[in-house]
C-alpha cells in the first residue's frame, strides 16, 4: 500500500546558529571601528605635514622678496584680505603652525601649547 511520506520541517534557525552569527558580526564591527580610527589619525598627520610644508614655502618666498625671514605667522597672512603669502591661518583644532621669528623655522604644536604636535609632522 501507499506509504505516507513524512516531510520534516525546520522552522527558523537554532539558538546556536543565531549566536554564532551575532558573534561574527560583532567581530567584524570591531575591526571596522579600529580601522576607521587609524585612518582618521593618518589623515590628521597628513594634513599637518601639508600645512607645515605650505608655511615653509611661504616663509622662503617671504625671504626671497624681503631679504629676511618673517617675524611670525602673522607676517605671512593677508591684511584686510589683500596680499600675504598664505590665504589663511593653517592652524586647526589639533595643531598650531608656528614660524620662529627671524629664523623661518616652522613647527607644529599641539593646539594651545608649545608641545610638538607629532614628531613626524
Amino acid at each position: 500500500m501507499l506509504k505516507r511520506i513524512r516531510a520534516t520541517r525546520e522552522d527558523g534557525f537554532t539558538l546556536t546558529e543565531l549566536l554564532i552569527v551575532i558573534v561574527v558580526l560583532g567581530i567584524l564591527a570591531g575591526i571596522v571601528v579600529f580601522a576607521i580610527n587609524t585612518f582618521a589619525d593618518d589623515s590628521k598627520l597628513a594634513a599637518c605635514k601639508a600645512d607645515k610644508k605650505t608655511v615653509e614655502i611661504a616663509a622662503e618666498a617671504y625671504k626671497g622678496q624681503k631679504g629676511n625671514y618673517p617675524t611670525g605667522l602673522a607676517a605671512l597672512l593677508p591684511v584686510n584680505g589683500v596680499g600675504g603669502y598664505l590665504k589663511s591661518d593653517p592652524s586647526n583644532a589639533d595643531y598650531d603652525i608656528v614660524v620662529a621669528s627671524g629664523t623661518g623655522v616652522v613647527t607644529a604644536n599641539k593646539h594651545g601649547t608649545t608641545t610638538a604636535y607629532n614628531a613626524e609632522c
